[in-house]
């Protein structure tokens, strides 16, 4: 319809649906190439010839971003009432209100940048809420055109959170760098408030029991001593931060999640002179060498992030203690074994690495922290006990 009703542009713009864009050449249809990452879950869809979604996971059909997206949710947050499909769905990576935002600009050039409405036909607008951040370690494309430029006062809350800027008196050195003149302390969940863009992005937060605010806690966890094992062992090993992933399986029926398997990350710090001041920090209450835990055996406290009701969409999420059953394993697996002996040549010979030979306490080596460490969380089968042994040589050597 020609621009000269407001009215009449914003219906074309919400008559733009996947089925447009198929048509237009700026998706094709393929075979896992949606995606939704929403609290920690990962959903892959297909999206077919005539635009309709199909859930890889259980085959389901859906014909809108907006219908996947909100059953999606919904299986992982109850009270979920929509989601917000154009700003969560991801074609290989990149958002689809990237790609309708690409076709306005080719085929109606002379919109106003203001009037534009992303919302397609038969979905509500709504604000785009903060979704997880792991697409980004997935290769994304571009959209076939490089986005508008919007000036500040057009950008929209989610964007303003996402460039959360520092408070003043923050000191900056070299990029990279970014030491502050007090240590870092966890707060309390009350005393944030809703969303607030001078809020430091790398606040500590202390969580919170299920009791202390009436619930229950909504799911059952149990992880295996396998798992438990490896990921104490590879902390051990240095003094930098370690990150990994956990691996397991989720039954719908009981509720329960059950951690069956760690996938130690073979990486470092990616800014060598920041380093050292970024290891300072995450060194001090979470290490496994912390003073403020005087046992040989380490704390290992799990979370989770319940999401903000429904109705105060802008609060943070609640992170939440929670409590686990404890599997013992009755062998050590092939896998975990060979996890331990990668993880003792990935940090041979580093700057980082823990000196086991050394004195933890008085009458204790770092390696007899390490073996008393670990002793809880070994197999009934004590008969692999030598190839821990051996495992334990190579450290010595290694340091």
């Amino acid at each position: 319809k020609a621009a000269g009703g407001t009215r009449g542009a914003v219906l074309t713009r919400r008559g733009i649906t996947l089925r447009v864009l198929l048509r237009d050449g700026l998706l094709e249809p393929a075979r896992g190439v949606l995606s939704i990452y929403y609290l920690g879950k990962k959903f892959v869809g297909d999206l077919g010839a005539d635009g309709t979604i199909t859930w890889q996971e259980t085959g389901q059909v859906f014909n809108s971003p907006s219908a996947w997206a909100t059953h999606c949710k919904r299986l992982v947050n109850p009270a979920k009432k929509s989601g917000c499909g154009w700003a969560s769905v991801r074609y290989k990576g990149q958002k689809l209100d990237q790609y309708k935002a690409a076709w306005l600009r080719k085929h109606q050039p002379n919109a106003p940048p203001a009037e534009e409405s992303l919302a397609s036909e038969g979905e509500e607008e709504e604000m785009p809420e903060e979704e997880e951040e792991e697409a980004t370690r997935e290769g994304r494309v571009p959209v076939p055109e490089p986005a508008a430029t919007k000036k500040p006062e057009e950008k929209s809350k989610k964007q303003q959170c996402k460039s959360l800027a520092e408070p003043a008196g923050t000191d900056h050195g070299p990029l990279g760098k970014r030491l502050e003149s007090k240590p870092r302390l966890p707060v309390r969940y009350c005393t944030l408030g809703t969303r607030d863009s001078a809020r430091n992005p790398q606040t500590l937060v202390e969580v919170t029991s299920f009791a202390a605010i009436n619930k229950f806690q909504p799911f059952n966890v149990a992880i295996s001593s396998n798992v438990l094992l490896l990921l104490d062992f590879h902390s051990h090993l240095t003094r930098s931060e370690v990150v990994g992933y956990l691996g397991g399986r989720w039954d719908t029926n009981t509720q329960l999640l059950t951690v069956l398997r760690a996938f130690p990350c073979r990486t470092r710090l990616g800014d060598a002179e920041a380093a050292g001041a970024v290891e300072e920090e995450v060194n001090q209450p979470w290490g496994p060498y912390y003073h403020g835990n005087p046992s040989v055996e380490s704390k290992i406290a799990p979370f989770w992030v319940m999401p903000p009701p429904e109705q105060r969409p802008n609060d943070y999420g609640i992170p939440m203690d929670v409590e686990v059953a404890y599997i013992q394993d009755g062998f050590l697996t092939n896998d975990v074994l060979q996890e331990m002996t990668l993880l003792v040549e990935f940090y041979k010979g580093a700057p980082d690495l823990v000196k086991f030979q050394e004195l933890w306490s008085q009458d204790q080596t770092y390696l007899d922290k390490l073996k008393g460490s670990l002793a809880s969380r070994t197999p009934k089968d004590q008969s692999f006990t030598h190839i821990l042994e051996q495992i334990y040589s190579l450290l010595k050597l290694s340091s």
